[in-house]
């Protein structure tokens, strides 16, 4: 497949297989080896490049990003972060100055993630390098970099948006006769038909690992990101309607603004590289029983459409979950848009998991629980990791709507639970610890509504 982007400043064609990643790409044939391999799954955060493309410079890692996924984009490796003359660029020179770098093999991921947030103005660096591992232990001195750069002009070289403008490449990329990729969802659809067993790739922060780790081939493969439609939001009276290529970067920035404990999720996902290319219906495409969206969208009463050559055909979301590795999903269907309709907000969502960032959930509660005159009018208690699929947990709530708010119905309801699931014990939690912490979580919403302190700091404060 051609792929035409911009490298370092310079534009490129490069023909590749679909999957062939670019990492692989980098070190293979322009020879830029300081891109690394890692754990090559895009947990370390080694193979980290800036991609920009109309909407901004994001960082993503290299090693699960596909060569098409960078059609009509700009990417700059740690070769391209300093000055064509060799001047350093400001976090380059401020690692050098603070002693950031120790082994070095981390050191040039770390570069180009603190450009990448230099460039956009972003000073939260806990948040920004929760996607790179340094095994040395030298976080301390790469993070007082990282500020002492914060106030550094931006080099003009690395804005490439400008550039990409100037040199035009946001186009298609020509292709060989009859290999022209779908760029309409109408088109998606009958590709779909006609390959009901071909692979749809849209962030790949998990098809990505079917290569780089299992060597799989994926057969015929369709590249979501040149359909537009389908990574469109649009906020109207009566809902918001998500497509399912949206990131979950660009979710977070939506969510923000109308259910804050959605968005402060999705922050948990795993890091800056990940949520910059991981999308909202593929975390829910999947089917995943420990995905984190779907139990924050089936506490919001979403709905989920799917789109076929025969048309489209919408369902509440839990429902497209029927058995772990099973969901309501013709072979010939894909997921085209999520809508969640507008509404108080009354959503609470937790995540329990060994680490802040990075991490698996143990369990994920989401809970939309509307309470009127000291009664529960309205409740969803939707978890993850409690069974084989998303799930809700319906004797529980049961035990709550139409009743009372109070510690004795809450109380009530968290043995009612008991009844809902039967967790499963494994490397991350026991099933005992898991109905333990699932119950506690309700707990806590009801004890944070009666405004009490929950967070550990807030109480130890």
């Amino acid at each position: 497949m051609r792929t035409t982007f911009l490298l370092n400043g310079s534009e490129i064609t490069a023909d590749t297989s679909p999957t062939t990643t670019l990492l692989d790409w980098l070190r293979d044939r322009p020879g830029l080896t300081g891109t690394k391999e890692g754990c090559n799954e895009g947990d370390c955060g080694a193979c980290s490049v800036m991609v920009t493309d109309t909407s901004g410079a994001r960082a993503l890692n290299a090693c699960i990003l596909f060569m098409p996924q960078l059609q009509g984009k700009a990417i700059r490796t740690v070769e391209g972060i300093a000055a064509p003359d060799g001047t350093l660029h400001p976090v380059q020179q401020a690692m050098v100055e603070h002693h950031g770098s120790q082994c070095g093999f981390c050191t040039p991921g770390f570069i180009t993630t603190m450009a990448t947030a230099h460039l956009n103005g972003e000073t939260d660096h806990d948040t920004t390098l929760a996607g790179n591992l340094c095994r040395c232990t030298g976080y301390a001195p790469i993070i007082r970099a990282a500020k002492a750069a914060e106030t550094a002009p931006v080099p003009d070289h690395v804005d490439d948006s400008q550039l990409l403008l100037t040199k035009n490449t946001t186009g298609e990329a020509p292709q060989e006769p009859g290999a022209e990729p779908p760029t309409t969802p109408d088109a998606l659809a009958i590709w779909m038909n006609e390959n009901p067993r071909g692979t749809l790739i849209a962030g790949a922060t998990d098809v990505g690992l079917w290569v780089t780790k299992d060597f799989r081939n994926l057969g015929p493969v369709a590249f979501l990101n040149r359909i537009p439609e389908l990574s469109r939001v649009t906020v109207t009276e009566d809902e918001i309607r998500i497509g399912a290529a949206t990131t979950l970067t660009d979710l977070h920035g939506v969510m923000a603004d109308h259910y804050p404990a959605f968005a402060e999720l999705i922050r948990r996902y795993g890091s800056v590289q990940v949520r910059n290319a991981a999308t909202i219906g593929g975390n829910v495409a999947n089917g995943s029983p420990i995905g984190d969206g779907s139990p924050a969208l089936i506490a919001l009463g979403a709905t989920l459409h799917l789109r076929s050559v025969d048309g489209v055909r919408s369902m509440p979301i839990e429902d497209f979950f029927i058995d772990y590795g099973k969901q309501d999903r013709a072979e010939h269907e894909f997921v085209e848009a999520i809508t969640i309709p507008r509404q108080p907000d009354h959503l609470r969502c937790y995540k329990l998991s060994k680490r802040f960032d990075q991490d698996i959930s143990a369990v994920c509660g989401c809970f939309w629980i509307n309470v009127a005159d000291g009664e529960v009018r309205e409740i969803r208690l939707a978890f993850g990791g409690m069974a084989g699929t998303p799930k809700r947990a319906a004797r529980a709530e049961a035990a709550l709507r139409g009743m009372p708010w109070t510690d004795a119905t809450v109380a009530s309801a968290m043995q009612a639970m008991v009844r809902d699931f039967t967790p499963m014990s494994d490397m991350r939690a026991s099933a005992a610890y898991r109905m333990e912490a699932a119950q506690n979580m309700l707990l806590r919403a009801w004890l944070e509504d009666q405004g009490q302190a929950t967070n550990v700091l807030e109480v130890q404060a």
